[in-house]
């Protein structure tokens, strides 16, 4: 059943990157207590818990505010930067992220558990490019 969900999650991601249409329905990411705090949809758009846009991260990485407004760009190396191009930090592809003094901040797990630095479960992002998950719960460009 992992085997699954993994090879469903690398589809809905390669859809999302690609463009390619996808059936799947949005998914959800949620605090450590469970609680739901928002949606990123197939196209990318991310929205919160109370459904209303907050941005969107595009297929080519860049990042969108609520206002449409450029606020970064996502690389393919999982690095990220702010609208002013600098450096704010990366997601590696183990799921570990750093910040832009290289301080691990947190971790991404294959499951979509987010970690901090103190390995404490903050949320959960399953079925949710970790790229994006780094976005939403590590850095604050939204």
């Amino acid at each position: 059943m992992k085997l699954v969900k993994k090879i469903f999650a690398a589809a809905l991601v390669i859809a999302i990157m690609t463009g390619i249409s996808a059936t799947a329905s949005a998914q959800s990411y949620r605090n450590s207590n469970g609680s739901y705090m928002g949606k990123v949809e197939s196209d990318g758009t991310i929205r919160n818990s109370s459904n209303s846009y907050v941005g969107k991260i595009e297929r080519d990485g860049t990042i969108r505010n609520s206002s449409n407004s450029y606020v970064g760009k996502i690389e393919s190396d999982g690095t990220i930067r702010n609208r002013s191009n600098s450096y704010m930090g990366k997601i590696y592809s183990d799921g570990t992220v750093r910040n832009s003094s290289n301080s691990y901040v947190g971790k991404i797990e294959s499951d979509g558990t987010v970690r901090d630095s103190s390995n404490r479960n903050v949320g959960t992002a399953k079925g949710i490019d970790r790229k994006y998950a780094a976005v939403i719960f590590f850095f604050d460009l939204l």
